[in-house]
């Protein structure tokens, strides 16, 4: 009996020990899911999906060139006087560069004058003689007039030969008119030679005077004072330059356009020029184009007119130079790491209200280095994964780390 009841006092501890640990497993199970669950489920980096604008940009580099590079000659020979530039020198447009010295153009120029001074008096003597001529003839003419009204009034009078004798000499003096005329009028055309020539001298002798006929700097001299120069304008003789001049006020920049860029180049837009050497960003403009693609590159040369009025920026510097070529306002935009290509099809994940993870096929628009316009797909709020995707299956719970969106608009 006593053995009996050491049994049920047994059973009843081990039943009672039971009890005890399944009310604590129990408590156990409702105090720790949520700490496991919490070290469980992966975080995902999330971006929302906002409306923004977003350009679609093309970087190209190039090199400065000037607008213009002059190699200044002289117009006529002779020997330099003074030179008053040397390398770089800014010069303005008519500036006198240097001053020649041409003996034989002194005579020329002094034997011209005197041509035209005499051409003018021949013309006053032709003059005189018109006059004279025309006096003689209005006298002989008058004669003749008479002496045929008396041999018409009174036949027989006047004799036949007498007034054929005055005709003739009426018919002489006109003549001698006439002449008189032709003479001042070759006179007149003598002059106006006379005239043209000491003219043609005298801008010969102007230019002796080398002026600067642009803005510009002196990027290399060629003469120095008593040098001989020839004439620029004699085709048999290989003359030397005095100076070469460059425009550098306003320069140069060409880029090669890819063709699949082209489409977009138009006059007038704006380009972004950032020059590392002197660590600015110019302004620029697309001025022209060759509207033509080389065969050989696939690209179009493209010259940007960038400003350079204090002479910051030099020929022969490397640009990087930013087109727009197209902007999109008020467009769904995400980042460009949350896009997934396969082939043609773009896709990205998403994260949706329960915290799955989603699969979902997009189309895209414009992108830029940062941002994707998309065109369907997706709703704004939307959150998309923004890296490491291949970590992620379909349907599986995550908790989403959300980054602050940085548009390109804002």
């Amino acid at each position: 009996m006593r053995k009996r009841s050491s049994l049920f006092t047994a059973a009843a501890v081990v039943v009672a020990a039971c009890v005890v640990l399944a009310i604590w497993f129990s408590h156990r199970d409702r105090s720790e899911p949520a700490d496991v669950n919490a070290q469980t489920v992966p975080t995902a980096s999330v971006a929302p999906v906002v409306r923004d604008s977003i350009s679609h940009t093309l970087t190209l580099a190039g090199e400065f060139q000037p607008y213009q590079v002059v190699e200044v000659h002289a117009k006529v020979s002779g020997y330099i006087r003074h030179i008053y530039v040397d390398i770089g020198d800014k010069v303005h447009a008519g500036e006198t560069l240097a001053v020649l010295e041409v003996p034989e153009l002194d005579a020329q120029v002094q034997g011209t004058v005197a041509q035209y001074a005499r051409s003018k008096d021949e013309i006053k003597r032709a003059q005189h003689e018109v006059v004279r001529a025309e006096s003689e003839n209005q006298s002989i003419h008058a004669d003749y007039i008479r002496l045929k009204q008396a041999a018409a009034a009174q036949p027989g009078l006047i004799a036949e030969q007498e007034l054929d004798d005055a005709q003739a000499k009426d018919l002489a003096s006109a003549a001698e008119v006439d002449a008189a005329k032709s003479a001042l009028a070759a006179a007149e055309k003598q002059s106006a030679y006379a005239s043209a020539d000491n003219e043609r001298v005298h801008d010969l002798e102007a230019y002796t005077n080398v002026t600067a006929p642009l803005n510009g700097v002196i990027i290399w001299r060629y003469a120095d004072t008593g040098a001989l120069i020839q004439a620029g304008t004699a085709s048999d003789v290989q003359s030397l330059p005095i100076v070469k001049l460059s425009q550098s006020d306003l320069l140069r920049l060409r880029l090669p356009v890819p063709e699949d860029a082209v489409r977009y180049i138009h006059e007038g837009d704006e380009v972004q020029v950032n020059v590392a050497a002197v660590g600015r960003t110019f302004t620029g403009k697309v001025v022209r184009f060759t509207r033509n693609v080389s065969t050989e590159t696939r690209t179009m040369e493209t010259e940007i007119d960038v400003p350079n009025a204090n002479l910051t920026l030099m020929p022969g510097m490397y640009a990087n130079a930013t087109l727009q070529l197209e902007r999109h306002d008020n467009v769904l935009a995400i980042p460009i790491q949350a896009v997934m290509q396969n082939g043609n099809q773009a896709s990205v994940l998403i994260v949706d209200a329960q915290n799955r993870v989603q699969s979902r096929p997009i189309q895209l628009g414009i992108q830029s280095s940062s941002r994707a316009e998309v065109v369907s797909g997706l709703k704004e709020g939307d959150r998309v994964i923004t890296g490491a995707q291949s970590n992620y299956q379909q349907g599986e719970k995550v908790r989403p780390i959300e980054a602050q969106p940085a548009g390109e608009g804002r």
